[in-house]
């Protein structure tokens, strides 16, 4: 599909290229009383030059949102940063960026991505844990069939008195059936087995899902368990599912938007079109509708 289109499509699900633009989205949405999360797109680069220029850029967004008053933190994938290049380097970078943030008391999510990076960036998260336990966090994938394990095994990570702080979806990249669930039931099922032990194990939990099954179910295990509102949140993409975030932030849960802008929006958006093709008909409407 010619890139135009799909910026078409775009335009709802990234705030936009520049800082500016993400700094306006992440405004609108604390008007709102929706908490933000801060991503720069961009990934799987292929020389530290970038990796480099991607750090600076950063540490410009956390002071710049630090200095707005944002309610919000900041996500990043290691591949940003060098990951599969130099691992060391890799480190190193992030490193300085969640000192940043630790600096300004806010907090870093390291995103993660394809299943050949799972075990380094494993490693890399238990590394910053041990420095800046209260400023950095996790992203777990419900598909993969080794998620429970890696979560029983970080949750013998010494606390440095902070729980673990887990973001959970379903999961996005293709992956072989050896390695991720594929039948849709299975990944959901996998979700809440995933939900309910981070609830039985005092972690904390950002709920990434826009499937309102699992949010329902959601509902139920945070009631079974008497979850304590400062021990979990929501979490949805910018621009999806505007209803049924809405009607959370309604029923008085914590809500936070992962809101992405950048220069590199193709790839970001391109695998939500493979992740539901189905978008690709709202495409198809825009360039008729609007024209």
């Amino acid at each position: 599909m010619p890139k135009k289109l799909v910026w078409v499509f775009s335009k709802r699900y990234i705030a936009g290229e520049t800082l500016e633009d993400g700094i306006n989205a992440a405004k609108m949405l604390n008007n709102e009383g929706i908490d933000v999360t801060i991503d720069l797109l961009g990934e799987f680069i292929t020389n530290l030059a970038q990796a480099e220029e991607n750090k600076n850029k950063y540490l410009e967004i956390i002071e710049r949102f630090s200095n707005e008053k944002i309610q919000g933190n900041f996500s990043l994938k290691p591949t940003m940063f060098g990951l599969l290049v130099d691992q060391k380097i890799c480190y190193n970078l992030i490193r300085e960026i969640v000192a940043k943030a630790a600096d300004k008391d806010s907090f870093v999510r390291i995103d993660m991505e394809d299943s050949q990076c799972v075990d380094p960036e494993l490693v890399l998260f238990r590394k910053l844990k041990s420095e800046f336990s209260g400023h950095v966090g996790l992203v777990v994938q419900a598909y993969l069939r080794r998620t429970l394990d890696d979560l029983t095994n970080l949750n013998n990570l010494p606390p440095n008195g902070h729980p673990l702080n887990f973001r959970l979806c379903k999961g996005i990249y293709i992956e072989p059936a050896h390695i991720a669930f594929k039948a849709f039931e299975e990944v959901q099922s996998h979700f809440l087995e995933d939900l309910e032990f981070m609830f039985k194990n005092n972690i904390y939990t950002a709920i990434a899902t826009h499937d309102k099954y699992l949010v329902d179910e959601a509902y139920k295990l945070i009631e079974k368990y008497k979850v304590p509102k400062d021990m979990y949140e929501f979490q949805m993409l910018y621009g999806v599912t505007p209803e049924l975030r809405n009607s959370i932030v309604a029923n008085n849960h914590r809500m936070r938007v992962y809101v992405p802008f950048g220069n590199e929006w193709f790839g970001y958006c391109t695998r939500r079109l493979k992740e539901n093709p189905k978008m690709a008909s709202q495409i198809i409407k825009a360039i008729f509708i609007r024209g």
